[in-house]
Formats: C-alpha cells, structure tokens, sequence
C-alpha cells in the first residue's frame, strides 16, 4: 500500500492545469492499491459455510454442470470426470485439490508498471463500469446509444481518477462502430488514453487474441515477456442456472494458457435463476464458479483465477433486477466467506437499479460498495459510473461514485486510527483545558491541510451560502467536473513507434474483417 501520509497531488492528468473555476479541475488522493484492514463481516457461522460448501459440492456431483464448450468437455473426460453429453458431474475432492492450486494473490501488470494491481489478500481494487448498451448525461438530457466517443470519455475519466485501478469492459457499448471491429477501436482507446490494466471480452477467440496482442504491443512485450506473469485479465458469466457457454469458456483458456488471469461472475437473481433464498442463490452461484475455476486450475495449476459474485435479487412485483438491497449486501457478504474458505480472490460490483444519478442510484451503490468493504472484496467492478442495472452508463455518476471511494478510501487509511501521543492528544487538550477551542493551537495549525478528508463534489457549505452560489444540486456539480476533466485532460506518455504499431496492427486486423458477428 502506497504512504497514507503523502500529501495531495492534482489529477491524473495535467497537474494544476487551469479549468474555467480557475482551479485544478478537483484535488484528488494519490494513486495507491488500498489495503482493507477491517476484519470482515460474517453473517455465517462455521455449520453455515459448511452447508454452502457442501450443497454446492452436491450441485456438482449429482446435478453436474452444463458446459457447451466440447473443448472443456474433452478435458473433463481427460480428469476423470463424468461426461454425459453436455453434462458434467465432478467429485468434491477432484474440485478441492483443483482449487487448491489457485493462488490467494497475484500481480497484473499493465504497460505502465506503476500502476501495477494486487488481486487478494486484503488489498481492495476498484474499476469502471463495463457494458451498458446506453449512455445518459445531463447536457444531452435523455437515454441514448453508446457512441465511441462518449466511450473514450469514459476512458478518459477512469484514467484521470487515482481511485480507479483497472479499465474493464466498454465503459458504454459504442454501437455506432460495428462490431466486428468495435474491440479493435476501443481497446486502441483503451491503450492509448489509458495506462491501468485492461480487460478482454471472451466472446470468441478472435477478441480475446487481439486483445492480448494489443496489450503486447502497448507493453513492448516478447510472448516470453508476456506468458510469465499476468498482463491482463477477462472476466466472464456462467449462464444461470447450471450452464457455460462456448466462448466464454474459450476465452479464458486461451487466457490461462498465456498465463493472463480470469474472473468468473456467476449472475445469479434469486427468485428468477437462481432459488428465491439468498443462500440457496449463494450455493448455485459458488457451484456455477468453482466449476470454471476447477477446469482452468486442471489446464494450468497456479492459473490466476477470482471468484466472482452478482447474486441479487429481483423486484418481485415487476421481475425487474434490484441492486444494493439488504439481500444483495447479505449475498456479497457470505460470497466473501466462501471465497476465504476456498483460498480464492474475490470479485463484488458496484451497481444500482436507478435510472438518473439521484439519491437512490448513491444509496443503492453505496450499500454495494460497503458490502464489498465488509465482504473483504479484492476486486470491485462496475464501481463508477453505473445505472439502470447496468443498462445505462453516466459521466455524472462516475464522478459522484468516485467521491464514495474516496471517501472509503480515506477511511482505510491508517492515520486515522494511530495511536501515537501526538495522535491521542493529551497535551493538546491540556492546553485547551475545558475553555478553549482547538482551532488556533499549534497541534491543529500543524495537522489542519490533511487532518480530514477534502471533498470534490460534496457541498459543505450552509443552505444561505449554498443558494447564494447558485445552488447547484449535485449531479450538475458532478456534470461540470466531468467537463473540466475531459477540457483539461492528457493522454499517458506513448511511444510515437508503439502508437503507431498499434495503428498498423488494428488496420490489419480490420482489413482481415475483424472478428465474425451474426449480422
């Protein structure tokens, strides 16, 4: 974890550039991997977790598990699984020792080795939204498709904010770029406007290939360099109830057999595809993971694999997906058990069922977001950026959730709970005594810069002072520091000979047609 006590710097871009305020466009906290020191919160007691553990052992063995993929089926017949047409059934102690190669924690390492990332541990990580089909901002003022340029927009910011450690999917999909080459045009986006690990969608081998080519392109990366240690990472979804498909499972072992690490996100709805109880729902999604998890650790023992969870519930009303719920936070929380006691690195969201970044879309991320803090999450997707259950990606959300991780960033630091003399005090509240104040002492003149956290989009001011500057409710202050941002934004240094092999490689592929579609 990098210094707690360093002092402020300005924006991942460029540094006190001037923005129409006449300021930096916010002061941010620096770059750092978080380490989460709170001990975990376990709803479940040890019979608990060993119920889930063994009814999803029970799934496995006498339910089985449908992979479509005949690639993985051939290697489950090779471990001695039982095979039946698309259904495979595997023995607990296979499952076990298969998990048991998995490591607890591993590196990836992007182009920019500075913003190398832990998965596991107790180090928590936070990415960007990833996938929503539409974008909604303010200025535009409606729901529309995701173009390319709102999606290099999106790119912009999770560069620009320290809070945020890894680019996942498309942070809106960019549906006016066919998408035989869409991967080509954002992961060059992606690479150029950013330097944080990126990831790759297995959805079929020609994306998942470009992209780890791309990443060794942008990394100046033999194949020797690159299969030696994760560079990148895809994560997938299993099909709930009881299914992988094709390409998914495709693409991520073409990732583990170049060493690049997975994520496995079984999604999983109580009361829609999965059981209507929260641990029934945990049990089918644990089954669903570790099944993936067990084939990958069987191709390559030591694979870098996390365990990922998406277990909500659906609003039973309407069948639409409700997200941070007291369900969803119950969910994360016992997922974060079961991947301690499976020795696995986690993966938890950031999401929310809420259409316009308002009160309920915070309320509702933030519940996901602490769950995530009290689940002991090592991987937060989506955690910036999200609305109407992953449909719809903002800019004005973004910025609003990056205040929230701030803000549970600052709250991990470990000056907040020293204990040293100077932090306990007694000599200042001698000097006070039971009269004074401690604003003017020297104690407080000396620790006031950086003794509590510093907001970019929160308004502390009162209500009179508030109006009198126009009081702009806070998704338009959220609105105008996206604009300062994208006004004021750089690139990450790039070789002019890497950009353009870069260039050269997404004509080529283009002029091969890119990767083959249904229309």
């Amino acid at each position: 974890m990098a210094d707690g006590n360093k002092p402020r710097r300005r924006g991942g871009g460029r540094a006190g550039a001037a923005h129409r305020r006449g300021t930096a466009a916010i002061e941010q906290m620096p770059w750092r991997v978080p380490v989460n020191t709170d001990r975990p919160t376990e709803p479940l007691g040890a019979d608990g977790v060993q119920a889930i553990h063994d009814g999803a052992m029970r799934i496995l063995e006498e339910i089985g598990i449908e992979f479509l993929n005949e690639e993985a089926l051939a290697i489950f017949k090779e471990a001695g699984c039982t095979v039946n047409g698309t259904n495979v059934r595997m023995g607990r102690d296979w499952v076990m020792e298969m998990l048991g190669h998995a490591p607890e924690q591993f590196d990836i390492t992007p182009r920019n080795p500075d913003k190398k990332i832990a998965m596991g541990g107790k180090h928590i990580l936070f990415g960007n939204v990833s996938s929503p089909p539409n974008y909604y901002d303010l200025e535009i003022g409606k729901k529309v498709s995701g173009s390319r340029a709102q999606c290099a927009n999106l790119l912009r910011l999770t560069q620009y904010f320290n809070c945020i450690h890894f680019a996942g999917g498309y942070p809106v999909e960019p549906v006016d770029v066919h998408a035989s080459v869409r991967h080509l045009d954002v992961v060059y986006d992606k690479m150029t406007l950013t330097d944080k690990v990126a990831h790759a969608y297995s959805l079929g081998k020609e994306r998942v290939e470009d992209v780890m080519e791309m990443v060794k392109i942008a990394g100046g990366l033999s194949e020797e360099d690159f299969a030696s240690k994760p560079h990148m990472y895809t994560n997938i979804n299993s099909t709930s109830p009881l299914k992988h498909d094709v390409p998914m499972i495709d693409g991520c072992l073409r990732c583990v057999r170049r060493g690049q690490a997975v994520i496995v996100t079984p999604f999983t709805l109580a009361g829609a595809m999965a059981p209507v109880t929260m641990t029934g729902a945990v049990t089918l999604s644990i089954a669903e993971a570790i099944s993936a998890i067990a084939l990958f650790q069987y191709v390559r023992p030591g694979a870098p694999c996390v365990i990922g969870t998406f277990t909500s519930n659906v609003d039973m009303k309407s069948g639409a997906p409700a997200f941070g719920t007291p369900e969803y936070m119950r969910a994360t929380q016992i997922t974060g058990q079961m991947a301690r006691f499976y020795g696995l690195p986690m993966r938890a969201s950031g999401v929310c069922a809420a259409n316009v970044p308002d009160g309920q879309a915070m309320w509702e991320t933030s519940n996901s977001l602490w769950s995530a803090v009290q689940s002991g999450t090592n991987v937060v997707y989506h955690a910036a950026g999200w609305l109407e259950g992953g449909l719809i990606a903002s800019p004005e959300k973004f910025v609003m959730d990056c205040e929230v991780i701030q803000m549970i960033q600052r709250y991990m630091e470990p000056q907040i709970v020293a204990t040293g003399p100077n932090d306990i005090a007694i000599e200042a509240i001698k000097e006070v005594g039971p009269n004074g104040h401690f604003f003017g002492i020297e104690h407080t003149q000396k620790r006031y810069e950086e003794a509590f956290y510093q907001p970019f989009v929160s308004d502390w001011r009162n209500f009179e002072a508030w109006e009198a500057a126009g009081g702009i409710w806070t998704a338009e202050r959220a609105h105008r520091t996206f604009k300062d941002i994208i006004a004021q934004f750089e690139e990450p240094p790039m070789g002019v000979a890497v950009k353009e092999e870069l260039k050269d490689f997404v004509a080529r592929r283009k002029a091969e047609g890119g990767a083959p579609t249904d229309f």
